[in-house]
């Protein structure tokens, strides 16, 4: 289990003696513990807050504009915002300057009387993100009617796509800022604020729209997304400038090759393998919209709500890899591949564990939930169908998803670029887009989402067979026999939820049977299954209690 989870401690009926000597090693291994358990703390009430208020934000969505035309053009033009999210902020970004700043960190205080390497890696590196960003931006809004017959060719209401693609191009910038500081902040050990930003964003998204819908249509939520995310870098502004301020006023290095590490970190053989893994990653979505295109109207929109809902499980999972991620970084620097080895170990258990919890609750209650979150308004009965199918058929993946984000983190942290990522990422759009395009024929949007689960469980595969020859010596068959229990675990309390969920009348009621329920049976399987981590996590709630005592 991760150490935000499991602490350590005396066994129960151990005789009382005199305190073991403690070295400054346990004592500062323990204050990172601490400190990671806080953080994961802060950084999961914040997302579970920003998954409720994405939640209301698709729920505003469905209940003003449903599932048609309209919606689909949206989500077409949302497509982009999408990709720049997931390559400015969460993936992208996130692994190129963390691992940076951590290793301009690690020469600050390794060589305190040199010229201050972080000082150095912003004035490198921001202002030429800027420059970028700001041309990417008017190009797209320049380029958005081809934009638009690329990515849906059968889309029944282009102009509207357009005009959402031109609202929401702001974002590129946003989303950069957004990502750059939240990489700077993480790698400081700063996390409350980087964890504000999707408030911030569905904020924006949701009272735009609740204000503008009637006069603007479906624009409005496009101009939310724009509002959103300028937000987004608003309430991360003051905890950078802090920061900023905090940094020694020494001036600059000029860059030779190599002035300091941070830069040769973001060079372009650095950045070229990060920035095309974490497109071809969110080339998933485009070829899932592609192939949704010539199906009937409402099917982008169905497959849309249906994966933001099942996604909810891997992204809560995924906050112990992002607080974590710093502490990865910083021993792949200092050249500490065991305690790299453990602390992946460590986290790859306790993010399937969650996700697939998650996975069993979405598995087993998807009809309740889309129903709950979803049926009103213009989204009708035959649309929570659909939707609760697809939504089944996308959990078969989240497993998947949350190793190829947990996994890819090692791989960029080193400091010589590495192409497996991006051949792992490869091999796996190409079995969705190849297995997507047969099974549309036959099944429509079930078989765009389960092809989305093949080919991203595929990556997740080679990604964790290829971590140990590669990066960090990890246990590849100690772990793989752990993911197997816990899949087991989960497969035994999706059936469990599958099967009892219909015989309680009321959808809400029981849907909270079901989140009873679910933990129960998953918790007793993965017990029954010897998986270790239920039984670690089982120990430290113990251990609680009586301390409570």
């Amino acid at each position: 289990m991760a150490e935000a989870v499991c602490g350590s401690g005396p066994l129960p009926g151990a005789p009382p003696g005199p305190p073991p000597p403690t070295s400054p090693a346990a004592v500062g291994s323990d204050r990172l513990g601490r400190a990671l358990a806080r953080a994961a703390a802060f950084t999961a009430a914040l997302t579970i807050a920003g998954a409720v208020l994405g939640l209301v934000r698709d729920q505003s969505i469905a209940h003003l504009f449903g599932a048609g035309e309209d919606s689909d053009a949206f989500l077409v033009a949302w497509t982009v915002p999408e990709m720049a999210s997931t390559l400015l902020i969460e993936d992208g970004m996130a692994l190129v300057l963390v691992p940076a700043f951590s290793h301009a960190l690690a020469r600050r205080a390794a060589q305190p009387q040199e010229p201050d390497p972080v000082q150095a890696l912003v004035v490198h590196t921001l202002p030429r993100l800027v420059v970028v960003l700001v041309c990417c931006a008017g190009l797209l809004m320049a380029a958005a009617p081809l934009v638009v017959r690329l990515l849906a060719p059968g889309l029944s209401r282009p102009d509207v796509a357009v005009s959402c693609i031109r609202l929401t191009a702001v974002t590129l910038l946003a989303f950069g800022l957004a990502g750059y500081f939240s990489a700077a902040l993480r790698a400081h050990r700063s996390f409350v604020a980087p964890a504000t930003i999707y408030v911030a964003y569905n904020i924006g998204i949701i009272v735009t729209m609740l204000l503008l819908h009637e006069a603007w249509g479906i624009r409005a939520a496009a101009a939310g997304v724009a509002l959103g995310s300028c937000l987004m870098v608003l309430v991360q502004l003051p905890a950078f400038l802090r920061h900023r301020g905090a940094v020694r006023r020494i001036p600059a290095p000029r860059y030779g090759h190599s002035a300091v590490a941070g830069p040769a970190l973001v060079s372009l053989a650095a950045l070229a393998p990060i920035v095309l893994f974490t497109v071809s990653r969110q080339l998933q979505v485009v070829v899932e919209r592609f192939l949704a295109a010539g199906l009937p109207a409402g099917a982008i929109s169905h497959l849309n709500y249906a994966q933001k809902v099942a996604q909810i499980p891997m992204v809560l999972s995924l906050m112990i890899c992002t607080v974590t991620f710093p502490v990865v970084a910083q021993a792949m620097a200092d050249g500490d591949s065991d305690r790299a080895r453990r602390r992946i170990e460590r986290d790859l258990a306790t993010a399937a564990l969650l996700v697939l919890a998650g996975s069993s609750l979405v598995i087993g209650y998807a009809p309740q939930i889309v129903e709950v979150l979803f049926q009103r308004g213009a989204f009708g009965d035959a649309d929570t169908t659909v939707t609760a199918g697809v939504m089944r058929v996308y959990a078969l993946g989240l497993l998947g998803q949350c190793l190829v984000g947990a996994l890819c983190r090692p791989y960029f942290s080193t400091r010589r670029p590495t192409w497996y990522p991006l051949a792992a990422m490869a091999v796996g759009l190409a079995t969705t887009a190849v297995v997507g395009a047969w099974s549309v024929q036959v099944w429509g949007a079930y078989g765009i989402a389960g092809a989305n689960a093949l080919g991203i469980s595929v990556t997740a595969v080679l990604l964790l067979c290829g971590l140990g020859p590669r990066v960090v010596p990890i246990g590849v068959h100690t772990t793989a026999v752990t993911l197997a229990r816990l899949a087991s675990a989960a497969a035994v309390s999706s059936a469990a939820g599958w099967f009892l969920g219909p015989r309680v009348p009321h959808a809400f009621l029981s849907l909270c049977v079901g989140f009873l329920l679910i933990p129960v049976v998953f918790a007793a399987s993965c017990a029954a299954l010897r998986a270790p981590e239920i039984a670690d996590l089982i120990d430290w709630l113990r251990r609680k209690v009586r301390h409570a005592r």
